[in-house]
């Protein structure tokens, strides 16, 4: 036993450096084997830097800086005793997320009393001295209530102890690594690609009333609940067996057609942008893309999400509805060649068998490559996806007769 030296450790293939987004605890704390004791950010994920053994640490690295795979970012003195009064640290399961009435919701962390709550990270503790702050001054919004060197910046210039701001203040905030990356993939997507939006519009009274007959005996089957973005990827899917050049990839003189469906699911966290990918997508049942879409949305959600869980994908469904979108052209996630925009739902005034009826309407947007992918192709496709969405039955009872599958109802 002795001083152990803390590496960090490759988070994914072709990751080289990363960045210390955050210290989860202060310099001289006693710390325990598997306690989270940093979130580190790569180009493609945030991810926790877990103590290797229990002991007091000593940081090497500072919040912000980029280190290299492999180098010693902090070290850990495991021959030091534990002090009386140091809190135990105890694993809380995460309540989990209820992804009923839409697709994938923005993701937001469970705020709750742990040791960090109301402790300034090192950089914050420092900007606190300087402004003459105390904890009770400021509001942490980082993980678990911990005060984030931001919380102090807003602090001040909110005029919190005595601080006044004066005039027109600007403030600048570091673009994190993960950020940059998506900055960078998305400028070159408008650079590269010959990108191009069709639209079409969903009836959604057919999947609601579907939903609402058959709501609970499908949670009661099957253990997950039904909803609306199993039927969108089900629909995606089907559509890609027919018009298989919406699931490919352009080449350097070649296309790439997949025969699997790699569904990319786009979600807000608090770090950023993800897309965790559900695998073999076009096998798989309502209920099963559910289960996986309800895995992945936890481990979104809980930060632990790996670089190889957002990797791989073929094709992105991404949802501008839970923030209120009507209508948007969504930017092709690469070296995909296309990708399908919800957005929400509004009851508008539609023609059915000539008279004028109140629906629940979605606007959809399909963005593509024209490069590879035709205007007939890709309207194909954006109908055929339509079609079925409006005849959900065939979707939910694709293998199962109705009676068999729910013999309650």
């Amino acid at each position: 036993m002795g001083l152990l030296q803390m590496k960090v450790p490759s988070p994914g293939e072709s990751i080289s450096e990363v960045e210390i987004a955050a210290w989860l605890v202060s310099e001289g704390d006693y710390v325990y084997k598997d306690q989270a004791i940093a979130e580190v950010d790569s180009d493609k994920a945030t991810l926790e830097l877990p103590a290797e053994e229990s002991g007091v640490i000593a940081f090497q690295a500072e919040e912000g800086d980029v280190v290299q795979v492999g180098q010693v970012v902090c070290t850990i003195d495991t021959s030091a005793e534990k002090p009386k009064d140091a809190p135990e640290v105890k694993k809380v399961d995460s309540p989990t997320p209820s992804i009923e009435n839409s697709s994938i919701p923005e993701i937001h962390s469970e705020s709750k009393k742990t040791y960090a709550t109301g402790h300034p990270s090192p950089a914050a503790s420092k900007l606190m001295n300087e402004k003459g702050f105390e904890s009770e001054d400021v509001q942490g919004t980082g993980r678990d209530g911990r005060i984030t060197k931001q919380d102090v910046i807003n602090t001040a210039s909110s005029g919190i102890s005595g601080f006044e701001p004066e005039g027109r203040k600007t403030s600048r905030e570091k673009m994190s690594m993960l950020r940059r990356k998506i900055a960078q993939r998305l400028v070159a997507v408008k650079n590269e690609t010959a990108m191009l939006t069709t639209f079409n519009e969903v009836d959604m009274k057919p999947i609601m009333d579907l939903r609402k007959k058959y709501k609970v005996a499908f949670a009661e089957k099957f253990g997950v609940n039904l909803g609306f973005m199993s039927f969108f990827t089900k629909a995606v899917t089907e559509s890609l067996k027919l018009v298989p050049t919406v699931n490919a990839q352009l080449g350097d003189k070649e296309i790439i057609l997949h025969e699997y469906a790699d569904i990319g699911i786009a979600v807000s966290s608090p770090k950023g942008l993800m897309v965790p990918v559900v695998r073999n997508a076009e096998g798989m049942e309502l209920h099963e893309i559910e289960a996986d879409i309800k895995r992945l949305a936890i481990k979104a959600r809980d930060g632990k999400i790996t670089p190889d869980e957002m990797t791989g994908g073929t094709f992105t469904i991404t949802n501008g509805g839970v923030f209120g979108s009507m209508l948007s052209t969504p930017i092709i996630n690469p070296p995909q060649s296309a990708i399908l925009g919800m957005h929400n739902i509004v009851e508008r005034p539609v023609a059915i068998d000539g008279k004028v009826e109140i629906r629940p309407i979605m606007y959809v947007a399909l963005s593509y490559d024209h490069r590879i992918i035709d205007g007939k192709e890709s309207v194909g496709f954006l109908v055929n996806v339509k079609e079925l969405l409006e005849n959900p039955e065939q979707m939910l009872f694709a293998s199962e007769d109705p009676s068999v599958m729910f013999p309650n109802i």
